[in-house]
């Protein structure tokens, strides 16, 4: 421009330009406030897709409809995304997802949710609760629940995926959501690694995970450094002994009774047997045996999970299993070629799940800017165990698992005034408050995604 209005009218407008870039987040922040109000606009239909996902449960290693639905929802956003990805040791085609949706050059964060349900019957008297009922492995007709909150989860990541689409002014790098079926069998991430998962899609850089939490209030998160989970082995114990009429005891070696005498016994193990400053828990959660009243069985065989943090705590207690099985038999004298089985398993099994330290404070500190100090806690290490942590291959990809809380605030905390703890996860009452779970879900995992991917 020429005269003598050129120099206030460019001075008006370096001026405008400041204060434009003023209100603007700075690189790597972003604005918390647009974020959360987006969620809370996602809501209402969010909310639907979370009953959807609720009323309609499936089993692990049967997740065909809701691995679909999720699917059709992320192509609906614009991924490419590839269906059936895993592959069990039986040869058997999982129904994993991965979805990929590329933004130029930068790096590559997985997120991953879980998909699968507990076989459990609700009893939460909600009005979409679920009334599904299924077979599973063992051939039992059992209910079937979201009692782990894996419906937040995959509600979350689509609330994340379209979040993720509409900021992509904000991101460059490529997003890759992982469906990972079969969480509660913990075989369903070491599926998906055997199917080639990052030879095809590519290796992460990161990896993010969450899960809901009853211990936290919703509209909070919690974070741990370094292990926060406990490692899972499944292990099977069949009793044998000799079969005969329930009139006639003493022509057996009844595996019942010696079952029962594993069951308390098995206690001792670890209450008399391990470091008390080791960390172990050893619960028989599964007994089948026998098929009628009067007839003494040939064989009783118990499902036991143990969980640690030491992998010589470990083998200890399983050879310790093995002696206490083949003891109680042997003072029962069982014949030889009868002695107890006990089977380690090689699929349902997982490590220790440990947060990267560098990438869960930087993580800490996004969610603090995203939800206010208020709304982050500190978590506390458990001995509940997940096989999220497989992807990291052994701890070379950082990786970092978040907690969700998910409780009614005034309800927590009168739970703790009181002692008597709330539903939590694998309980036939747990039920999440889901709208400010979700919403808190979508705001954290999109802040975190975006200052990964700045």
């Amino acid at each position: 421009m020429i005269g003598p209005m050129a120099g206030p009218m460019k001075r008006r407008a370096f001026t405008l330009i400041a204060i434009a870039m003023a209100a603007l987040p700075a690189v790597g922040q972003t604005d918390s406030s647009s974020l959360a109000a987006s969620a809370e606009r996602q809501l209402p239909a969010l909310t639907d897709t979370y009953k959807q996902f609720h009323r309609n449960p499936e089993l692990s290693h049967h997740e065909e409809k809701t691995s679909a639905l999720l699917a059709s929802d992320l192509r609906k956003l614009g991924y490419t995304v590839t269906e059936h990805v895993g592959k069990y040791p039986d040869g058997s085609q999982a129904y994993g997802i991965v979805a990929i949706l590329e933004n130029g050059a930068g790096p590559r964060l997985l997120i991953r949710t879980d998909m699968d349900a507990l076989p459990e019957v609700e009893k939460t008297g909600l009005d979409y609760a679920s009334t599904v009922r299924s077979t599973n492995a063992q051939g039992q007709d059992v209910g079937v629940m979201h009692a782990c909150g894996h419906d937040i989860h995959m509600t979350v990541l689509l609330g994340v995926a379209r979040e993720m689409v509409e900021r992509k002014s904000q991101w460059h790098g490529t997003l890759m959501l992982i469906g990972q079926p079969s969480e509660e069998t913990i075989d369903g991430a070491r599926a998906m690694l055997a199917d080639g998962l990052y030879e095809r899609f590519g290796r992460p850089d990161f990896v993010l995970s969450e899960h809901d939490d009853s211990t936290h209030a919703a509209g909070s998160v919690a974070f741990k450094s370094g292990p926060m989970l406990a490692s899972s082995t499944s292990i099977d114990v069949t009793m044998r002994g000799v079969g005969a009429h329930g009139s006639a005891p003493q022509l057996s070696k009844d595996p019942i009774l010696m079952a029962a005498e594993f069951v308390v016994l098995a206690q001792t193990i670890v209450a008399r047997q391990i470091d008390p400053q080791q960390p172990a828990v050893l619960t028989v959660g599964m007994i089948h045996g026998g098929a009628k009243r009067n007839i003494i069985p040939e064989e009783v065989t118990m499902g036991l999970t143990l969980r640690t943090y030491s992998d010589k705590v470990r083998d200890q207690i399983i050879a310790d299993v093995r002696r206490t099985a083949e003891g109680i038999a042997i003072g029962y004298g069982v014949p030889q070629d009868r002695m107890p089985v006990v089977t380690v398993s090689q699929t349902e099994i997982t490590p220790v799940e440990s947060n990267d330290p560098a990438l869960t404070d930087r993580m800490r500190k996004v969610a603090v800017g995203a939800l206010g100090p208020d709304h982050v806690e500190d978590a506390d290490s458990v001995m509940g165990s997940e096989d999220v942590g497989l992807f990291s291959l052994d701890g070379k990809i950082p990786a970092m698992m978040f907690r969700l809380g998910a409780s009614d605030p005034a309800k927590l905390a009168h739970a703790r005034e009181t002692g008597v703890p709330l539903p939590g996860p694998h309980s036939p009452l747990f039920a999440p408050v889901y709208a400010p779970t979700i919403t808190t879900g979508v705001t954290a995992m999109t802040a975190m995604a975006l200052d990964l991917l700045r």
